[in-house]
C-alpha cells in the first residue's frame, strides 16, 4: 500500500540514468562497488577470476573532468551581484546556505549537481520563530531566509496546478536525513519527509505502530507566511515540468563500456606477458626442474622437448585500437578536457563561430542559472517583505576562442602585422577576441606597452591606432 514515501512514477522514472551518473562520478571505487551491474561476468567465468579482475579495473573518469571543465567555464570569475540589490540579500549572500557557503560557492554546486542530473532545486527556507511581533525583534533574532540545495534524489513528490502563471507546484515532498540523539551521549540518522503546501509546512518520521509495523507517522506541522512553494528549479536538459535527463548521458554510457573494454584489454594483457610452458615426451611421474643453472636431457629430439607459447599479440592491438576510438567519441560526446589540440590554423572569424556554436548549449544553462539564481533571491526577499531581490552575473569565459586558438593561429596573426596586412589595433583587438590579452584592456594602452617591449611593434607608425 502506497505511503508518504512513495514516489511519483516521473521521479522512478529518471532514477535509472541517475545511478549511472553516480557511480561514474564515484570513480574507480564506486565502479568496482557497482560489481556486475556496471562490469558484467564472462559466461563460464569462475567468481574468483572475476573477483581478481574487478579488484584492479580502473575507470578513466572522462565524465567527472568534463563536468568540472564545464563548471570551472561558467564560473571563470567570482559571482557577483547587481547594484541595486538590497543590502539585506547582499549579506545572506556572504553564507548564503547558513552552512558557510558563500554564494558563489552555493552557485558552482548547484550548477555541478544540474549537470550531473540533467535539473537541481533550491528550496529557501526560514527558520521557525515565536514570539517575533515586529521585523526589529526578527533581526535581533538572527532569523533570515537560507538557501538549501536539494537533490533531485530528495524530492520524491510533487504536485502542480495550471494558473495565470503557468504550472505552479502545490505539494512537494522531500526525503531527508536528519541526525537526533540516541540517548544519553548517542546520535543516528533518521529519515524524514517533509511536506510542503503554501501556507504549511509538515515533518514525518517512520515510527513504531502499536502492532511493533514501521509506519510513517506526523512528527510536526506549522503554518507559514509563503502563498508559494518556495522552490526553484535550474534545468540543464528539461524533458518536461520538474523532469530532466542527464545532458552528458550518451559521454556516461560511452564511458562504462571504456570502463568494460579497458577491463578486457588489462586481461589480455596480462595473459600476454606470461607465456605458457609447454613440454613434449615427459615420462609419467618424471618431474622437471626449471631454473637458470639446470640443464634437460632429451634422448629424441624430435619427439620430446621443452618450449614456451607466446601469444601474438594481434588481438593487444585491435583492442587498444578500439579504445582509441572510444576514446575520441567520448571527446565528441563532450569530454573537452580531453580533445586533442588541433594544429591547423584557422581564421578568427573561424575560431569564434566554432567555438560560439560548441559552447551555445552551455551557455544557455549558464543564463538559465542565473535566472534560477534571480528567482532564489527574489523568494529571500519575499520572505523579508521586500519588493525586489536584485539580480546575479555569472561571469563565464563562454564568449571567447581562448580555448580554441592554436599556436599556429597566434604566429599566422603576428605575421599578417609584420607583413602590414593588418594594423596594431586589429591585431590588438583579434588577441583580445582570443582572451590571450584582456579584453578590458585599452587597446593604446597595449599598444603602447607592446612598442616597447616586443621587437616590430613599434613599425608601421603611420598606422591609425584608434581606426
Amino acid at each position: 500500500m502506497a505511503d508518504i514515501s512513495t514516489p511519483i512514477k516521473a521521479y522512478s522514472c529518471m532514477v535509472e540514468d541517475w545511478d549511472l551518473i553516480d557511480a561514474l562520478m564515484g570513480g574507480t571505487k564506486a565502479m568496482r562497488a557497482a560489481g556486475e551491474a556496471r562490469l558484467p561476468r564472462w559466461p563460464n567465468e569462475d567468481i574468483d577470476a572475476y573477483r581478481c579482475r574487478l579488484k584492479v579495473a580502473t575507470l578513466l573518469p572522462a565524465l567527472e573532468e568534463t563536468i568540472k571543465g564545464m563548471n570551472g567555464r561558467v564560473f571563470a570569475d567570482e559571482t557577483t551581484l547587481s547594484a541595486d540589490t538590497p543590502d539585506d540579500i547582499k549579506t545572506y549572500a556572504e553564507n548564503f546556505d547558513l552552512a558557510g557557503n558563500n554564494l558563489d560557492v552555493w552557485a558552482q554546486q548547484f550548477f555541478n549537481k544540474a549537470m550531473e542530473r540533467g535539473l537541481c532545486h533550491a528550496l529557501v527556507d526560514y527558520p521557525r520563530v515565536e514570539g517575533i511581533n515586529s521585523v526589529a525583534q526578527e533581526k535581533a533574532s538572527g532569523a533570515r531566509p537560507y538557501a538549501i540545495i536539494v537533490d533531485p534524489r530528495q524530492l520524491i513528490g510533487w504536485k502542480s496546478a495550471r494558473t495565470a502563471k503557468g504550472e505552479t507546484l502545490t505539494e512537494i515532498r522531500i526525503m531527508e536525513c536528519v541526525t537526533v540523539p540516541d540517548g544519553d551521549w548517542g546520535e543516528k540518522d533518521v529519515l524524514q519527509i517533509r511536506l510542503l503546501r503554501p501556507y504549511y509546512c509538515a515533518l514525518y518520521q517512520k515510527q513504531q505502530d502499536a502492532n511493533n509495523q514501521a509506519v510513517w507517522a506526523l512528527t510536526d506541522e506549522w503554518t507559514t507566511t509563503m502563498d508559494t512553494i518556495p522552490l526553484v528549479t535550474l534545468y540543464t536538459k528539461r524533458t518536461g515540468f520538474m523532469t530532466a535527463s542527464p545532458p552528458l548521458l550518451n559521454l556516461a554510457h560511452m564511458n562504462v563500456k571504456h570502463w568494460q573494454s579497458q577491463s578486457d584489454q588489462d586481461t589480455i594483457l596480462h595473459v600476454a606477458r606470461v607465456p605458457i610452458l609447454s613440454v613434449f615426451g615427459l615420462k609419467e611421474g618424471q618431474e622437471l626442474t626449471l631454473g637458470a643453472s639446470v640443464a634437460m636431457e632429451f634422448s629424441d629430439r624430435s619427439k620430446q622437448g621443452v618450449e614456451y607459447t607466446e601469444h601474438t599479440g594481434a588481438s593487444i592491438e585491435a583492442g587498444q585500437a578500439s579504445l582509441d576510438d572510444l576514446v575520441e567519441q567520448m571527446r565528441m560526446a563532450g569530454a573537452k578536457l580531453l580533445r586533442q589540440e588541433n594544429t591547423s590554423t584557422k581564421s578568427v572569424d573561424q575560431v569564434g563561430q566554432e567555438t560560439m556554436q560548441e559552447d551555445s548549449p552551455l551557455y544557455t544553462m549558464a543564463n538559465s542559472l542565473e535566472d534560477a539564481i534571480d528567482n532564489v533571491l527574489q523568494f529571500m526577499a519575499d520572505w523579508r517583505g521586500m519588493p525586489d531581490g536584485g539580480n546575479v552575473e555569472i561571469h563565464t569565459e563562454l564568449d571567447t576562442a581562448s580555448l580554441a586558438i592554436d599556436a599556429p593561429g597566434v604566429v599566422a596573426l603576428i605575421s599578417a602585422y609584420q607583413a602590414g596586412a593588418i594594423r596594431k589595433v586589429d591585431l590588438v583587438r583579434a588577441l583580445q577576441s582570443l582572451g590571450l590579452i584582456d579584453a578590458d584592456a585599452n587597446v593604446d594602452e597595449v599598444i603602447a606597452e607592446l612598442a616597447a617591449s616586443v621587437p616590430g611593434m613599434g613599425a608601421y607608425t603611420h598606422d591609425p591606432v584608434t581606426a
